[in-house]
């Protein structure tokens, strides 16, 4: 055999297909999708709450509504409620002035303060973006109002104003940053990047076992009814899910620090997790075979940035947007946050996840029912006779 026409076998073409195809698909998804980084920065919505009685308050607040990056800046929300949405990750940044802000800062023996607040139980972007929105912010008040008091101080112990100018650079800040940090996730990449990791590794194990179970559901068809094989293929799924929902859920609690009390929880929704990642791919392998797995890879690679471990769905393009709404990652991903990092509820997130899953799977009823025709059944016992 010539090399050129082992080039034209079907594993050879088959195999020069994928390497294209693979190659092409993560870097049209990968790519544009992490150009949101940062350039969609001012798509995140943040806080800013203003108690001042006095006025610098309101001088500061239409400062940073005026020169922060961001498009979407609340003002009219109470520290509370902003605090709240903070939480459940609506917000990405609460900057809040407290009532006494100006009478500090005429105060020497006060340090006047602004309360800046971000959640780290979400996308790391958006942390790490928020912490240096935050430390540009307090630099810049820092200098400007620790001179502005300093100078006054000086200046009404009658001292000149060209020598009050030099003394107030040698005088103490009078004022501070207070940046509080909710949901503090553990130092450790393989911490914040757990909830996607817990999230893919059944997610692809799951995608396999689409082709692998599909298949043998096609190979048994005339030994039982289609509807009976369906039920077997659910349980061998669900059985998968158990065991594997087990054995990386093992895995998590030998490496992370995460609590004891946490450990069902996370095998639990393991278990949700595998059966609704089955049922999302087995959708395209139920309706076009084997082939359906070339259609699973782009997917996948699309829910590595719509599932918001990185990047917050207030930053990502359209259709990373609109993925996050339909596929299983998102969902996943957010309730892992708001269980083992967060303080949230994780019932929004997990509903979203069943009922992703439930959809998923009465398609795949319609699949089979509709394209799927029915075959007589052989007795497997008169079979074995003949």
């Amino acid at each position: 055999m010539k090399f050129t026409e082992f080039l034209k076998s079907k594993g050879a073409i088959g195999s020069i297909f994928m390497g294209v195809f693979y190659a092409v698909c993560m870097l049209g998804i990968f790519l544009p999708g992490y150009t949101a980084i940062p350039g969609n920065i001012d798509q995140l919505p943040i806080a800013i709450i203003n108690d001042d009685v006095g006025e610098s308050g309101a001088q500061i607040t239409e400062s940073l509504v005026e020169q922060l990056p961001f498009e979407n800046i609340k003002t009219n929300i109470s520290n509370k409620a902003a605090l709240k949405n903070l939480e459940d990750n609506e917000l990405a940044l609460v900057i809040h002035i407290p009532e006494t802000f100006s009478a500090d800062l005429r105060n020497s023996d006060v340090s006047s303060s602004i309360d800046f607040t971000l959640n780290e139980a979400g996308a790391t972007v958006v942390s790490s973006s928020m912490t240096q929105v935050v430390s540009q912010i307090n630099e810049q008040l820092s200098g400007q109002f620790s001179q502005q008091t300093a100078q006054g101080i000086v200046m009404n112990f009658n001292v000149p104003e060209d020598q009050a100018k030099e003394m107030a650079e040698l005088i103490e800040n009078s004022y501070v940053g207070n940046v509080v940090k909710i949901n503090d996730i553990p130092d450790g990449m393989h911490n914040n990047m757990l909830p996607m990791f817990l999230t893919m590794s059944l997610y692809v194990g799951a995608m396999i076992a689409a082709m692998q179970l599909v298949g043998a559901f096609k190979v048994n068809r005339g030994r039982a009814t289609k509807t009976r094989l369906f039920i077997y293929v659910q349980l061998t799924a669900i059985l998968i899910g158990v065991i594997a929902g087990l054995a990386s859920a093992g895995i998590a609690f030998g490496i992370n620090d995460l609590s004891g009390d946490l450990f069902f929880q996370i095998w639990g929704q393991q278990i949700l997790n595998y059966w609704v990642c089955f049922n999302f791919t087995a959708i395209v392998v139920f309706l076009i075979g084997e082939a359906g797995m070339i259609l699973n890879i782009p997917i996948l690679l699309v829910q590595t940035i719509a599932n918001g471990a990185t990047i917050s769905r207030d930053m990502m393009y359209a259709p990373y947007k609109w993925a996050s709404h339909i596929t299983p990652m998102y969902y996943s991903v957010q309730a892992y946050f708001a269980n083992i990092f967060g303080s949230t509820s994780v019932s929004p997130y997990l509903l979203g996840l069943a009922l992703v899953g439930i959809v998923a799977m009465l398609i795949n009823v319609v699949i089979v029912w509709i394209l799927h025709k029915p075959l007589p059944v052989v007795d497997s016992r008169e079979s074995a006779k003949v």
